[in-house]
């Protein structure tokens, strides 16, 4: 009897019978959508624009391919990007064919399948079949062991950088010799190209790959040993791939080794490790392949996927046929009518336009700002308008509202909003603006300097810049300030006046109290934001950050520029911290929430009603991806922008700022081009319900009043804001003496009595901890007497000599002569 029974044939009587049966998941399928599906012969690519059932069309495709008995299970490769997506995949085949779906071993995202073909094949790319795969933690170790090894100063050449690079080669399909020259010099002069080489020897030497080599070295085993390629041609009668534009060139390098027609070779037996048949069998041809994508929406560039590979596919694959799906069943007519138009304007596209049957809906509304603070209060106010009454006299529910922003800084306005309306919120794809760590880094330095006893704040910066004080510094200053009942920060103090310490920890240590020592002189002297700055700047902080080649650097940096922004808005140090306290204690909400994104974040998700702020050039589309990347640059950015539009069910609204703060620096900005590449006839123009006037507005300016040597601008803050430069626009004007006002400011940020430049002096109070007054440690009287034999748990025995305050002279009996605490020893 065979092993392995035929199916039916096509267009036989077993396969009419079945058809006959009919097949109920075709029956909703408009005609484009069953076209796809039932063009199982031949390359085919689906061109999908957004919202017109992709998905379905891929899921229906294969249970369509397994009812009428094409391939079984086992013969069909299903690519997806996630695993996410690989599960809904089965989830929904299943539904329609039931428990065979169970039988599709090669359904999953390309690393999946990778690992898979790489175990059984182990041994003729070096490995094992037990090879453990690095993350990213292990990678960056192994790679700063190789940089030592080379003598390279892992400070300037970082080994997170070396990463970065070994996977943008690997992304491209490129083994150590085939790095081009150019690029392998843009590493530690020169030896890119031989740490490469060395790193992928060492994982050899582990048995063990990265992420990259699970694609790298599958496409080295099929070029290298042509009858596993001819195997997995053999073995996979139907090739369907997902989101066929965002693949890089491993990917894609990948899929045409195996998707590509090719003669069909002399037999050979399977490799071992296969669950193949032993004996020789014909090698099918393989030309059954389906890329289901969108050229329109192809927006990641910056991390290896190449529009191009969806571009040419007709090239790739002699006689593709191209089937467009354009009927949209998300989005009201002006929406998609706007998205067309706009992405027109690509020169590299295939081309298709979005339609709907439904009704035509709001148009697009486009509304200017006088600045980023107007833009973000017009649009708190809109979505507290749509919570009323959305138009259809129901409300608006807030989980079908979605803010979609190019850069990540953007979002903090946003969020400080909300915070002020109590309108309930939630960071996608990343942590709240306050929450991200080079935030809470700059935030815990002005804590400190604000409150030296802030214990959490100091140990989280003590050593960020990296001081050289670890684990047992800290551990040594705990020690300490717990039998003392003092700040950490005053257990430093102690300790860097003895010896408890190497010569070079306490000299990082001493420079670093005498820096907080420093600012907190400066504190009352200086402008909030001006002393924030300086902190940063000379604790080293904007100096790492400058330094690291990652490639989300930049994008740390215009953080913390927008931190010091948003610090403007503040009197003083303590007002901005306590403003903090508030947005941070605000708890995540569990139910209804506005959602906070970046456009590329938004890719997938869909929303009623989408906002869109920050339509500027500059910040959209992006100055550094024009500079980086030219006309495709351009390109990818005009997708984004299509990709944001099309995310929205109902409502599309657009915003932009005719001043803006971006990387520390107020700008009048020029509206984007892609406004003015939206078709009129779909496109409302609105005014801003912010509360002041916009760009290009003619009515009167909130600034029209004010001047460079005065001003009637007579608001609170803007009062307080001219007494801290030391005079009164009041009729009753007098002269501010400036130790008064430093006073003045010093008591308001302990909480005094408001008043300004009036309030009296006040006399400092000594800090207290739960009632408990903190003493320096200089002012406490030792336990211990001249004479006293004490164990030290690092010197040893000893004798005191002499004593000061809470520091003793200990003649130890090995170590020599010590200066300790007094906390740190105990009596023999």
């Amino acid at each position: 009897m065979e092993s392995g029974a035929p199916g039916p044939t096509p267009g036989g009587i077993a396969a009419r019978a079945r058809a006959a049966a009919g097949a109920p998941y075709l029956a909703d399928l408009n005609p484009e959508q069953r076209l796809a599906v039932e063009t199982l012969d031949g390359p085919v690519l689906v061109l999908a624009g957004a919202g017109t059932g992709k998905t379905r069309v891929l899921t229906t495709r294969i249970a369509h391919i397994l009812a009428t008995g094409r391939a079984r299970p086992s013969e069909i490769l299903a690519v997806t990007f996630t695993n996410k997506a690989a599960r809904e995949m089965k989830a929904r085949v299943g539904v329609m064919v039931g428990q065979v779906v169970e039988g599709m071993p090669w359904l999953g995202t390309f690393h999946s399948i990778g690992v898979k073909i790489l175990r059984r094949h182990a041994e003729l790319v070096g490995l094992k079949p037990d090879f453990t795969i690095l993350d990213v933690d292990d990678q960056i170790r192994l790679l700063k062991q190789l940089l030592e090894a080379e003598n390279i100063d892992e400070k300037r050449w970082p080994a997170r950088v070396l990463a970065d690079l070994l996977d943008s080669w690997k992304n491209r399909g490129l083994l150590p010799d085939q790095v081009p020259a150019g690029e392998a010099a843009s590493f530690a002069g020169g030896k890119g190209k031989k740490l490469y080489a060395a790193y992928q020897d060492r994982l050899k030497v582990l048995n063990a790959t990265d992420f990259g080599d699970l694609l790298l070295e599958s496409i080295r085993l099929f070029r290298e040993r042509p009858e596993v390629l001819r195997q997995y041609q053999g073995r996979f009668k139907y090739i369907l791939v997902d989101e066929y534009q965002d693949t890089n060139v491993a990917q894609y390098l990948w899929l045409r080794l195996l998707g590509q027609s090719t003669s069909s070779p002399p037999s050979l037996p399977a490799v071992a490790g296969d669950d193949a048949q032993s004996s020789p069998q014909p090698t099918r041809v393989v030309k059954n392949i389906c890329c289901v994508g969108d050229d329109d929406q192809s927006i990641y560039g910056w991390r290896g996927a190449e529009v191009d590979n969806i571009l040419r596919f007709e090239h790739d694959f002699p006689g593709a046929k191209i089937i467009r799906l354009e009927r949209n069943y998300r989005s009201t007519g002006h929406i998609l009518a706007a998205a067309s138009h706009l992405i027109a304007h690509n020169q590299g596209r295939l081309g298709k336009t979005l339609r709907t049957e439904d009704e035509a809906g709001a148009k697009v509304e486009v509304t200017s700002c006088w600045d980023s603070e107007e833009e973000a209060r017009a649009i708190g106010e809109e979505i507290e308008q749509l919570q009323r009454n959305d138009g259809s006299g129901r409300p608006h529910p807030l989980d079908e509202t979605a803010i979609l922003v190019r850069a990540s800084f953007q979002m903090r306005e946003f969020e400080d909003r909300f915070v002020t309306l109590g309108l309930p919120y939630r960071v996608i794809g990343g942590p709240r603006f306050y929450e991200r760590a080079e935030i809470r880094d700059a935030l815990a330095y002005l804590r400190v300097v604000h409150t030296a006893a802030d214990d959490l704040a100091f140990e989280r910066i003590v050593n960020v810049p990296k001081r050289g004080l670890g684990d047992a510094t800290v551990q040594l200053l705990h020690d300490h300030a717990r039998k003392q009942r003092v700040p950490l920060t005053e257990a430093a103090r102690a300790v860097i006046a003895t010896d408890e310490l190497k010569p070079k920890p306490r000299g990082a240590l001493r420079d670093l109290v005498a820096a907080f020592d420093r600012w907190r002189a400066q504190k009352d002297a200086l402008p909030h934001t001006e002393l924030a700055q300086i902190v940063l700047d000379e604790s080293g902080y904007t100096e790492m950050w400058q330094k690291d080649r990652s490639a989300d650097a930049a994008g740390r940096l215009e953080n913390l520029k927008e931190l010091i922004r948003s610090m403007e808005e503040f009197e003083n140090l303590a007002g901005f911290l306590e403003h903090i306290s508030l947005v941070m204690d605000t708890e995540k909400s569990e139910g209804e929430a506005v959602s906070i994104m970046t456009l590329h974040s938004a890719k997938g998700l869909e929303f009623d009603t989408v906002f869109l702020p920050g339509w500027e050039e500059g910040l959209f589309p992006h100055q550094r991806t024009l500079d980086d990347q030219g006309k495709a640059g351009l390109e990818e950015e005009r997708r984004l922008a299509h990709v944001g539009i099309t995310r929205a069910r109902r409502r599309v609204k657009i915003y932009f700022a005719a001043n803006r703060r971006m990387h520390g620096l107020w700008s009048s900005n020029i509206p984007s081009r892609f406004l003015d590449e939206l078709p009129e006839a779909h496109v409302e123009v609105t005014a801003s319900k912010g509360g002041f006037s916009g760009y290009g507005n003619t009515g009167a300016s909130r600034f029209d009043e004010m001047t460079h040597f005065g001003s009637s601008y007579g608001t609170p803050g803007w009062q307080r804001a001219q007494r801290r430069r030391g005079f009164d626009e009041d009729a009753d004007a007098y002269s501010v003496d400036d130790d008064v006002m430093a006073d003045a400011r010093s008591a308001g940020a302990r909480g005094g009595v408001h008043g300004g430049a009036r309030s009296k002096t006040r006399r400092r109070l000594p800090f207290t901890i739960e009632g408990e007054l903190v003493a320096k440690s200089t002012g406490t009287v030792s336990a211990f007497s001249v004479g006293d034999r004490v164990f030290h748990q690092k010197f040893g025995n000893g004798n005191i000599t002499a004593i000061d305050g809470n520091k003793l002279i200990v003649q130890f009996d090995k170590a020599g002569e010590k200066r300790v605490v007094d906390s740190f020893v105990e009596r023999v």
